[in-house]
């Protein structure tokens, strides 16, 4: 009998203390490929600019370093610590987007959308503790309002909670992209926290009719001779890269060369042509494209199939968290991810208009990586309170 209680106390204190490994080892592949197509993509302009080859890996990898410690720290966190710092993170993302119209901010490619921190040398990018702040803050909100997220009011008051944010992020650093994606991140918990997805579809059809007469208008007013503003010659470009060879088709025309010229086995890691100058941004939102350049059809579906199998994990994790607030932040970094991936994508191969906005893990960018490996993890401090019995 002791022999049993023995082994049964083994047993449960065993199933206490799961580690998502796959969802690890998967984070940092994506990391180590997203390394390796940095130095590819970017090599040629940073000895072009820095004389140093490898300037834009250093950057990345300190930024990953750091995010990986970050990452070690809040996974070893129960998840629950963080509730009580909701509002502040909320307040918090407030406050900081503002600051880049201040002396602190750091304009980079024509956009202020960076920080600096003092003493510390490094950018800070508002938008990204944002979305960090946004999924936090949306999680305890759900937990709060219980079942009446579901009714029309909670419906109302969860997509209005994310709006200030939202705004501040498009109007203050001109950031359509993230704006998009917190505002995404928000839409998708509502979704996933109410059962009731008549409104969804409904709210979902009147967007798409709103989008289709804005580029109505927009290409309409284009072709008439009325020079609009900038993002509507983004709508021409998109329909009609060709047009704005010279303008802002270049970018997409670049990117379409690159993907195109990769076929199905690519031309060979190191070997592409488009980042000799050819294709701006190429270590940054445009790098999906490199990929399919050297590595081909075959390099770029392995690379989807990857985020996929990260998705995977993560809606396992998900189904499985012991509470609803845990469930909530995992859906919240899930939907970050995928919304971030699949709009890169999209971006990359032309299926929606050009807006800057980078691939999760393997993009160069530090701010990026690092608040994304704090959201890994919480996302492993929730798989760690399941016990193994229930996966």
């Amino acid at each position: 009998m002791a022999t049993q209680r023995i082994a049964k106390r083994k047993k449960k204190e065993a199933s206490e203390y799961f580690f998502d490994y796959s969802l690890l080892f998967i984070v940092l592949f994506l990391l180590g490929f997203g390394l390796v197509m940095i130095y590819s993509a970017s090599s040629y302009e940073a000895f072009q600019e820095f004389k140093d080859e490898a300037y834009y890996l250093k950057k990345q990898l300190t930024a990953i370093v750091i995010g990986l410690v970050m990452m070690i720290i809040v996974a070893n966190i129960p998840y629950h610590f963080w509730e009580r710092f909701a509002l502040l993170g909320y307040l918090v993302s407030m406050a900081l987007v503002p600051l880049v119209l201040t002396p602190l901010g750091v304009e980079s490619h024509g956009a202020k959308r960076w920080i600096k921190i003092p003493g510390l040398g490094l950018n800070l990018q508002p938008a990204e503790v944002a979305k960090l702040g946004m999924i936090l803050f949306l999680a305890v909100l759900v937990c709060k309002m219980g079942k009446s997220v579901r009714t029309m009011k909670g419906f109302i008051i969860m997509v209005l909670v994310p709006m200030p944010v939202v705004l501040e992020v498009y109007l203050i650093t001109k950031n359509l992209s993230s704006a998009i994606i917190i505002l995404g991140i928000s839409v998708l918990m509502v979704f996933v926290a109410s059962p009731d997805y008549k409104k969804f579809v409904i709210m979902g059809a009147a967007g798409v009719a709103v989008i289709a007469v804005a580029v109505f208008v927009i290409v309409s007013s284009y072709a008439s001779g009325d020079q609009m503003a900038w993002r509507s010659e983004r709508i021409v470009a998109w329909l009609d890269p060709e047009s704005q060879a010279q303008g802002k088709g270049f970018q997409t025309i670049q990117a379409l060369y690159a993907i195109g010229s990769g076929g199905i086995w690519g031309k060979g890691l190191g070997q592409s042509m488009q980042k000799l100058s050819f294709l701006p941004e190429a270590q940054n939102d445009m790098i999906f494209s490199i990929i399919c350049e050297e590595l081909g059809l075959f390099g770029a579906v392995a690379v989807i199939l990857m985020f996929i199998m990260l998705l995977w994990r993560m809606m396992v994790i998900a189904n499985n968290a012991t509470d609803l607030f845990g469930a909530m932040l995992v859906v919240g970094v899930m939907g970050h991810i995928a919304i971030q991936s699949i709009l890169n994508i999209a971006v990359v191969t032309n299926t929606i208009p050009n807006t800057g906005i980078s691939l999760p893990f393997i993009s160069y960018g530090g701010s990026s990586v690092m608040f994304l490996l704090i959201e890994i993890g919480l996302v492993l401090s929730v798989a760690r309170r399941i016990q193994l019995k229930e996966l």
